[in-house]
């Protein structure tokens, strides 16, 4: 388990993103990954309000309502569930009277009376950060949220929303949650690392597998039948099909799917606590689950290849 700076929670190495759950994955497949997930010792669950409002007919919440089903059959403590608040259609926004309502109704769709890490899902210009914290110190006195964490933030705007927590004595948050991957490794690593690690915070990255182009399944000239496809194709070039090649060179001599390489190398980078990835199957579960710790060579040839505007240290 991993131990999340700044709080007492502990937490698997795979985060399981919830995104798919309502959208992709019905009920009746979304339960089977979170039994397959639990099965493997995974407690850290992440989803969102909004989560799958994308899907033709449905409002929002479809993801909360599948994990709230599934978690009212659990014991609640065994599990930290992260969700999120500002992109819900019907409640956008970092505005306090938002806030408060959207966690209510999180709340209920959860099945809890708590959300262990909730999220700013997107940073809100137009909200002042002092009434966003205020909102936010309202929820964790009345023991509705233990910890709040920055989605989608630049590092700018979360050193200026942890300075205004330490000036005014409010919530401050713990993490960072954005895209970062083995073919998409800016700005995270020259702008928002910088500030995690002045702060001793930790990151959760989205997009660990790059909409899955990371998982090994696409080839040039191969056409995938998925949901994602089409968001996959910016991510090709010849440069990226490179990385693809090495990352199935070492699963093939690790014997590892190509999936858990890819997330081993996010999980090198010394402010990522867990890669978050989401699967619409227990046999796809299986493939990200699997935790690897990269060799120095193996990082070298990663790093080379993908070539970021800064590397590594």
């Amino acid at each position: 388990m991993i131990k999340i700076p700044k709080t007492d929670l502990r937490v698997h190495p795979l985060c399981l993103g919830a995104n798919v759950f309502g959208w992709s994955a019905d009920e009746q497949e979304s339960n089977a990954v979170l039994d397959a997930y639990a099965s493997h010792g995974g407690n850290f669950i992440d989803t969102a309000d909004a989560y799958s409002q994308w899907k033709p007919g449905n409002q929002g919440g479809e993801s909360e309502t599948l994990i709230g089903h599934w978690l009212k059959k659990k014991d609640r403590k065994k599990f930290v569930i992260a969700t999120k608040v500002a992109l819900l259609n019907t409640r956008p926004g970092l505005s306090a009277a938002n806030i408060l309502a959207a966690c209510d109704d999180s709340l209920r769709r959860l099945q809890t009376d708590y959300i262990d890490i909730y999220y700013s899902h997107r940073d809100d210009a137009k909200t002042p950060m002092e009434e966003t914290l205020g909102a936010y110190a309202k929820l964790i006195k009345a023991g509705k949220v233990r910890y709040i964490a920055a989605s989608q933030h630049t590092g700018a705007r979360l050193q200026e929303a942890l300075s205004i927590s330490a000036k005014h004595a409010l919530p401050s948050y713990i993490a960072l949650q954005d895209q970062y991957n083995l073919v998409h490794r800016e700005p995270f690593e020259s702008e928002q690392a910088p500030v995690l690690a002045a702060n001793g915070l930790g990151s959760f990255p989205f997009y660990g597998l790059a909409r899955g182009f990371l998982s090994g399944k696409y080839r040039p000239g191969l056409k995938i039948d998925s949901v994602r496809a089409e968001g996959v194709a910016e991510f090709y070039s010849d440069q990226n099909w490179k990385i693809i090649e090495a990352l199935r060179d070492i699963a093939q001599a690790r014997s590892a799917p190509v999936s858990a390489i890819a997330l081993a190398w996010l999980r090198s980078h010394p402010q990522v606590c867990a890669p978050i990835a989401s699967a619409r199957t227990p046999t796809q579960l299986e493939e990200i689950v699997q935790i690897i710790e990269l060799s120095a060579a193996e990082m070298t040839r990663l790093n080379t290849l993908s070539t970021p505007q800064k590397p590594l240290t």
